[in-house]
């Protein structure tokens, strides 16, 4: 995978288990969008395969994703600059099943969701191609970028007439930004207070869990200890 410019967040690459979606490629894209705000990259694709991308997001923060779709010229050997006749459905859904967003695009497009409570969010995409698998469908070339937390006011600064509107602007999204960051560190601040919670009830359950054996331990010995004195003073050995 090669990105189209270097990215300020990271960006991991691992097999997504789980019995909820037992026929997701194996590949799935997982970001740290924590504090960057966007990021642009491509990846490959056939053109009936399904790739999915975790998004770890605060609540009520709003996601921008804008695709655009490249098909391989096999007799070029080189990719188109569109993929004509394609469309892309676009999927949203929590780890709680519920469908944020599910809309067929065309070949480049732009989605929008805001997200109703914090955690992980599935983003999935799947050209619309009608052909067979077994029959080789030419692979994609996906472009895509991520913006959380960000409202398209470049447009609207692009019209200004004058500086003052340009500037007004500018500083809304600064102060957007700033929010951004603000729900980011709450929300990882929250992340942290369960971990913590979490580990102290796990320390507390491994202590209870070895005093408990303790105790069974020396139940147990005082038994074998009753047991051998009863067992020398029937044979009359004491």
């Amino acid at each position: 995978m090669e990105d189209e410019r270097p990215l300020s967040s990271a960006l991991v690459i691992e097999p997504f288990q789980g019995e909820r979606y037992p026929e997701m490629p194996t590949l799935t894209f997982i970001f740290g969008l924590y504090f960057s705000l966007s990021a642009a990259f491509y990846f490959h694709a056939g053109e009936r395969e399904e790739k999915c991308i975790i998004e770890d997001i605060p609540s009520d923060t709003l996601l921008t994703g804008t695709f655009r779709i490249q098909q391989w010229d096999t007799r070029r050997h080189d990719f188109l600059e569109s993929a004509p006749g394609l469309g892309m459905f676009v999927t949203v859904t929590t780890y709680n099943d519920e469908v944020l967003l599910s809309k067929l695009y065309g070949p480049q497009g732009t989605f929008y969701f805001t997200s109703h409570s914090p955690g992980e969010h599935i983003i999935c995409l799947e050209s619309n191609s009608t052909r067979l698998v077994s029959f080789g469908g030419s692979k994609l070339r996906i472009h895509l970028e991520i913006r959380v937390g960000q409202h398209d006011l470049d447009a609207a600064a692009a019209q200004a007439k004058d500086k003052v509107n340009e500037v007004s602007f500018k500083l809304e999204r600064l102060i957007e930004q700033i929010e951004q960051i603000v729900k980011e560190q709450n929300y990882q601040r929250d992340r942290e207070e369960n971990f913590r919670m979490t580990s102290e009830d796990t320390n507390s359950d491994v202590l209870w869990w070895a005093f408990a054996q303790t105790l069974i331990f020396i139940a147990i010995g005082i038994f074998q200890m009753k047991h051998l004195k009863d067992f020398f003073i029937a044979k009359k050995l004491v």
